[in-house]
C-alpha cells in the first residue's frame, strides 16, 4: 500500500506515475521532503509556541478567505503562524502542479494546517479522533463526490509519525459496507448519489456565506457526503471493527519524511507523532483516471 518516491524518482516521474499511484489507492511518501521547510528558528517557533496557542484541534490557514483559525494569542504571534502556513502551502500547491499536474487541474485549495499536540491520548471525542481508523468525509462540508487529498510533513526533529490503515475503501465497503448502512437497499439504484433540489439550493447558499465566514462551507451536505459520513462513524464507533486485523497495516514516518494521500480512498489513523503539517486538496472526480476507484462510484453498486 505505500509507494515510495525517492528525490530521483520523484524528478523522473511522468506526469501520471504518482497520480496513478494515489487513484490506486497507495500511500505516496518521500523519505527525502520535495518542498523547502520553513527555517530552523521558524520550526522551533511553531513547534514550542502553537501548542500554547491552539484553541482548536488544529491551527488551520484558510485561504480561501486569507484567514487563520484555531489560534489565539498575541497579534505578532498570530500574523507569524498564518506566514508560515501560508508560505508552507504556496510551496506545497506549487511541487503538487508539478508532480499530479491533472489532478491539481481545477482543484480546490483547502486548508493548510498544522498539528502541534501528541496524537497519542488525546481527549478527544470518538468522531473527532485521529487514532481511531476512518476514511474521511464532508471536507468542508460536503465535496459532492470529488476526492480529499492531504499532503503531510513530520516535522518533528526526533520522533516518526506513526499510522495504521485497514485497507482502502474497496475492501472497506466490501467487507462492512452492508453493517454501516450504505450499501443500495433496493438493487443498484436503492441508494441515490443524485442530488435534489434542495441539495443544491443549501450549496449555493453556503459557498456565498463561506466567503465571508470560512466555516459556514460545513453546513453544506449531499447524498454522497451523508453516506460517507455514515461510514466514518460507523468506523469509529465499532469496537470490532478498530480491533480486527483484517487488512491491518503499520507505516513509520520519520522526522522530515512526507506523504500524500486520497483520505478518502484509504483508510487510517494516526497513533502517535507531534508536529506536523497537513494541506488538503479536493480534487475533482473529472480530473481522475481511475474514476471507478472514488468511493462515490463504489457506493452505487453492490459489495462483491
Amino acid at each position: 500500500m505505500l509507494a515510495t518516491f525517492t528525490k530521483a524518482q520523484v524528478a523522473a516521474a511522468g506526469p501520471h506515475d504518482i497520480s496513478d499511484a494515489l487513484e490506486s489507492g497507495k500511500i505516496v511518501c518521500f523519505p527525502e521532503c520535495p518542498i523547502d521547510l520553513p527555517s530552523a528558528e521558524d520550526l522551533d517557533f511553531l513547534r514550542q509556541e502553537m501548542p500554547k496557542h491552539l484553541s482548536s484541534k488544529n491551527i488551520s490557514f484558510h485561504p480561501e478567505a486569507d484567514k487563520i483559525i484555531g489560534i489565539r494569542g498575541s497579534r505578532e504571534v498570530v500574523e507569524r503562524a498564518q506566514r508560515l502556513l501560508k508560505e508552507s502551502n504556496v510551496r506545497v500547491q506549487a511541487f503538487l502542479k508539478k508532480a499530479i499536474p491533472a489532478l491539481a487541474r481545477d482543484w480546490m485549495v483547502g486548508t493548510a494546517s498544522f498539528r502541534p499536540l501528541q496524537e497519542k491520548g488525546r481527549d478527544l471525542a470518538a468522531h473527532a479522533s485521529n487514532e481511531l481508523v476512518h476514511v474521511d468525509a464532508g471536507a468542508y462540508g460536503a465535496t459532492h463526490g470529488d476526492g480529499i487529498i492531504r499532503f503531510f510533513v513530520n516535522v518533528n526533529p526526533t520522533e516518526d509519525r506513526v499510522w495504521v490503515t485497514k485497507g482502502s475503501f474497496p475492501e472497506l465497503y466490501r467487507r462492512y459496507g452492508g453493517q454501516a448502512g450504505v450499501t443500495p437497499a433496493n438493487g443498484a439504484n436503492g441508494h441515490a448519489m443524485e442530488e435534489g433540489l434542495l441539495d443544491r439550493l443549501r450549496t449555493s447558499v453556503t459557498n456565498g456565506l463561506s466567503a465571508v465566514v470560512p466555516s459556514a462551507k460545513f453546513l453544506d451536505s449531499s447524498p454522497y457526503d451523508r453516506a460517507m459520513r455514515r461510514f466514518h462513524n460507523y468506523m469509529k464507533d465499532t469496537p470490532a471493527f478498530q480491533s480486527a486485523r483484517e487488512g491491518h497495516q503499520e507505516f513509520r514516518f520519520k522526522p522530515f519524511w512526507a506523504w500524500m494521500v486520497f483520505t478518502d480512498r484509504v483508510s487510517h489513523a494516526c497513533l502517535s507523532g507531534q508536529h506536523a503539517f497537513a494541506d488538503t486538496f479536493v480534487v475533482r472526480l473529472g480530473s481522475c483516471r481511475l474514476p471507478e476507484m472514488a468511493p462515490i462510484n463504489i457506493l452505487k453498486t453492490k459489495p462483491a
